[in-house]
């Protein structure tokens, strides 16, 4: 097992978790205020993946890694760590038999590659002691399918609160929802930029991305629903 200096940085998942309780429980009670409509139903299902992946993560800093938190850390955190996300995007930006349709076939590759870090083989030799890593995945094609999936979580996540920003940029008393959308778009591309410098092997780039990430994204909903009128009403 390959064991680097633990620093800091490490223990900023623990922050990140918290926060993560906290949102969900805000995202839960809007939830029943509304009676679930499927975006907030999803935000909420992709903010426990969210901060299950930062628990797990941790664990690892706290009490070590191993092969099966590695591998839940990778499942929650690479795979479903955005896409339920981006799905409740999906579902708020789009009418609902496109959005039911898209969820669907996105789900299919998000599906088998969940499968396949359950079932599949991994490499002790690559174990670090108290940092995730991706390089312990034994079929390494996983990890060539997992960036499209984020690029899919992307595109509506970020895409879609880059597209509500423009249109709600200039209409009267829409200021706070303007704002809102933009700290969401900043927000969920924070995470993808880390993923990216942890896949090179800094995963500390990662904590940090997460963190802050998070904190946009609750930021910018709470600024979005303090606005008057329906939100997802406003996109349509």
């Amino acid at each position: 097992m390959i064991e680097p200096q633990t620093s800091a940085v490490h223990y900023l998942p623990i922050a990140t978790s918290l926060i993560a309780v906290g949102f969900v429980a805000a995202l839960v009670s809007r939830c029943r205020l509304r009676g679930w409509p499927p975006y907030l139903t999803w935000w909420a299902l992709g903010v426990v993946c969210y901060g299950s992946g930062t628990i797990i993560e941790s664990i690892i800093t706290l009490e070590g890694n191993s092969i099966t938190l590695n591998r839940w850390w990778y499942l929650a955190g690479a795979i479903l760590g955005a896409w339920p996300l981006a799905t409740g995007s999906v579902y708020l930006v789009l009418r609902r038999r496109t959005a039911n349709r898209l969820t669907v076939l996105s789900a299919i590759p998000v599906l088998v590659a969940a499968v396949a870090v359950a079932i599949g083989p991994m490499d002790p030799s690559q174990l670090e002691a108290h940092r995730p890593t991706g390089a312990v995945i034994g079929w390494q094609w996983i990890r060539v399918l997992t960036p499209f999936i984020n690029a899919y979580a992307a595109l509506f996540l970020v895409g879609g609160a880059v597209w509500s920003c423009h249109r709600f940029w200039g209409v009267p008393g829409q200021r706070s929802r303007t704002l809102g959308t933009a700290l969401i778009a900043v927000g969920g591309i924070l995470p993808g930029i880390g993923g990216s410098m942890a896949k090179a092997g800094t995963v500390e780039a990662l904590y940090v991305a997460e963190l802050v990430g998070l904190i946009l994204i609750w930021a910018g909903y709470a600024a979005c629903i303090r606005a008057p009128g329906s939100w997802s009403s406003g996109l349509r």
